[in-house]
């Protein structure tokens, strides 16, 4: 008798561990949203997602379907977008990129669960939630509203320029929770002696306008705000703007830092995506989103950049290279 209850136990803990392994017995399809284009560093993003999926036992091509539909950068095709994502009744929607993507999908369908990714802002402001804890509707996932966020940004370019008085900030208006990200910065700056110094970009034929407000702004150094729908997705572009105006900057994502910038202090991406993707799973196997807790992240990176630290003639100093997540030579 003991034996055949140790074998029924033994059972029952194979089943609730392994079950998340298991072949799901149907086939699943998920929206995708996203404001910009698919750069490198996104593909990245999503095959973190498609790992911790295939993980769960969803993979493409066997029970799993992924639809992705960009906005390359043009933030106003994303209610269209989203309302075509809709029309093809998908089981969920993975909102990534910022706000305005959960914002579109939440007015194109208020019964399709969303899991939005890294969506900046006050959410329940935004309307998209009732409250972290419980959601309240069909939007559930991760946020990033972070006053000590900000703050570390800040003290970063202090610590390596102490005497920076006057810091720039690159922002987009347009991006629905950007502005309670400023906010945030400016709540932060009297703290460190800095007064802040705004400059809009709306779409990426602004580039030329905000490279004369930057050289005209006189700043020490520059904080570039979250901007998947325009500096993200076209680093190369914003990189070269800051090289022009001399400043020496830090940025909201490691993509930055990789393709040449010198510093950024952000969240791991790649984790939010995964943990995105457990979220999917639990809605796929019935879970109610209005019951998910949404996320915030509690670990974020420090990432440096040498040859642009060599190249800005700015010495880094000891203690913050020892503290970097990620250093690029």
């Amino acid at each position: 008798m003991q034996r055949l209850l140790l074998v029924s136990f033994l059972a029952a803990l194979c089943i609730a561990f392994g079950a998340s392994a298991q072949t799901p017995d149907r086939t699943a399809r998920i929206g995708v949203l996203m404001p910009g284009g698919l750069t490198p560093e996104r593909e990245g993003y999503l095959k973190a997602f498609r790992e911790e999926l295939h993980s769960r036992g969803w993979v493409e091509g066997r029970n799993l379907v992924l639809d992705l539909r960009l906005a390359s950068g043009q933030a106003e095709r994303l209610p269209d977008l989203a309302a075509a994502l809709v029309s093809t009744s998908p089981d969920a929607i993975l909102a990534a990129g910022g706000a305005a993507s959960a914002r579109a999908a939440q007015l194109a369908t208020k019964t399709i669960p969303i899991v939005m990714v890294a969506a900046g802002g006050d959410p329940i402001e935004a309307g998209l939630i009732q409250s972290l804890a419980r959601p309240g509707g069909n939007v559930t996932g991760s946020i990033i509203l972070s006053p000590e966020l900000n703050a570390k940004r800040l003290e970063l370019i202090r610590e390596i320029l102490p005497q920076a008085k006057r810091v720039a900030v690159i922002w987009n208006p347009t991006l629905r929770g950007t502005e309670a990200q400023l906010d945030l910065l400016r709540a932060a700056a009297p703290a460190f002696g800095i007064e802040l110094t705004m400059h809009e970009i709306r779409r990426p034929e602004d580039f030329p306008l905000l490279a004369t407000s930057l050289q005209q702004a006189q700043a020490d150094a520059l904080v570039v705000l979250p901007d998947p729908a325009v500096l993200e997705t076209h680093i190369g572009a914003t990189l070269a703007l800051v090289a022009r105006a001399k400043l020496p900057a830090i940025y909201p994502w490691r993509s930055y830092v990789a393709a040449g910038g010198l510093m950024a202090y952000a969240p791991s991406l790649p984790d939010l995506y995964r943990r995105a993707a457990l979220s999917l799973d639990r809605i796929l196997a019935g879970a109610n989103p209005a019951e998910l807790p949404v996320e915030q992240p509690t670990a974020f990176e420090l990432t440096l950049n040498l040859a642009a630290a060599r190249e800005a003639k700015i010495d880094i100093p000891a203690a913050l290279l020892a503290r970097a997540d990620d250093v690029i030579e």
